[in-house]
């Protein structure tokens, strides 16, 4: 049996205006993105004609495109980027499931110091120099590892994990362990599978970090050629010579202005984020409410 609700005028002028909201707020948050790309294919003469501020060009060129994907510096920037998001993921998601898992276990030795321990660090840190100190130390200077080693275990993504792992059936992980499952079989045939939500979650809050890093390009990373995309992207953003930034032809600029190859650049660097989330959308709101259940 069906439940019909029927709406009064009220209800459905007050609906209305949510809608309208809601479209005009979707709007604005696009209009940023949509103005960037649309930027990065005009032409130098609509650029000028137009003041800068162009809305939809009578003329659209790739040539900036073109142009940064022919040069070296961007290229390289990408490669370093996948290279620490997708390794760096990786690592970051095996030790904190590996850390979280224990944790999430009352009868485990210790726990409570551990957790304390763990809290703690994210109160208090020994600094930006000491840390710069010991990525020296260790021989990470310059290395593509100085961005990925430091910060392995995010305590925030590890305690939501930790209360999602608490939140499953024990019941589940009982009937395994009558079967002789041990720890590890448990763990990655039993718990993993029913921990997609939070896993996707996670990896993407990792992902997300790893893709926009920065502060570690500048302070690990002196080496042009292994700096992130978003170092690369601060550098040419307030570089007045972009020609140089890129080792662009000098005759590039007169038939491109800067902004319209500063503006390729940021869509470069944002396009594979706004392709990927859509799809792991479902899983982030879901592991997200389900991880933070308990404390």
């Amino acid at each position: 049996m069906s439940l019909v609700v029927h709406k009064t005028k009220g209800d459905k002028a007050a609906d209305g205006v949510i809608y309208a909201l809601l479209t005009l707020f979707a709007l604005l948050a696009l209009f940023p993105l949509y103005y960037v790309f649309i930027v990065s294919v005009t032409p130098y003469v609509e650029v000028m004609r137009h003041g800068g501020f162009v809305i939809w060009p009578d003329h659209f060129t790739f040539q900036a495109y073109k142009e940064i994907f022919g040069s070296p510096r961007i290229p390289n920037a990408l490669k370093v980027t996948v290279f620490i998001t997708v390794v760096g993921t990786l690592l970051n998601m095996v030790v904190t499931t590996l850390l979280a898992y224990p944790l999430s276990k009352k009868f485990v030795p210790g726990r409570n110091f551990i957790l304390m321990a763990l809290v703690f660090t994210m109160l208090f840190s020994g600094g930006i120099i000491p840390l710069y100190m010991m990525v020296r130390s260790l021989g990470l200077y310059d290395s593509v590892w100085a961005l990925v080693v430091p910060g392995m275990v995010s305590t925030f993504n590890l305690l939501i994990v930790k209360t999602y792992f608490e939140n499953l059936p024990e019941e589940v992980e009982e009937a395994a362990k009558v079967d002789g499952s041990g720890d590890f079989s448990t763990l990655f045939r039993i718990v993993l599978p029913l921990s997609a939500p939070i896993m996707a979650t996670i990896g993407l809050f990792y992902g997300v970090t790893h893709w926009n890093e920065y502060f570690k390009g500048i302070f690990y990373i002196s080496d042009k050629s292994l700096m992130p995309m978003q170092v690369v992207l601060r550098s040419m953003i307030q570089s007045p010579n972009v020609s140089t930034e890129l080792s662009l032809n000098s005759l590039v600029l007169d038939a491109l202005p800067p902004e319209t190859i500063k503006m390729a650049v940021v869509v470069v660097a944002t396009l594979p984020l706004l392709i990927i989330y859509p799809f792991l959308q479902k899983y982030f709101v879901k592991g997200a409410l389900l991880g933070s259940v308990k404390g």
